[in-house]
């Protein structure tokens, strides 16, 4: 199977091929770890209109392993049980 990546920093490699998100949610389905992100324009960018953090596509879905989701929201810069929801994300869709 394969699955999609996410990063909670900015990768250093391949930078052109990652996409900016905001986590929308979390959650469980079909074994898997399922994290929905709303495309985001980076900061900087010329079309980055919207502030960081304002959706500006449709939401994305992300199927990970649960070892994935444990790794990248550990690195978020959130609090022990406060939730993600919000935090900015670098993603690959890949998946199928």
């Amino acid at each position: 199977m394969n699955h999609d990546r996410v990063h909670a920093r900015e990768p250093s490699h391949h930078v052109d091929r990652w996409s900016v998100g905001v986590i929308e949610s979390i959650r469980e389905r079909d074994g898997h770890c399922v994290v929905t992100v709303r495309p985001v324009e980076p900061a900087g960018s010329e079309d980055a209109e919207a502030g960081p953090g304002d959706g500006v596509g449709d939401p994305v879905d992300l199927l990970i392993t649960f070892a994935v989701r444990d790794l990248f929201v550990g690195r978020l810069p959130i609090e022990d049980g406060e939730s993600p929801a919000g935090e900015q994300v670098w993603y690959r869709k890949r998946g199928g």
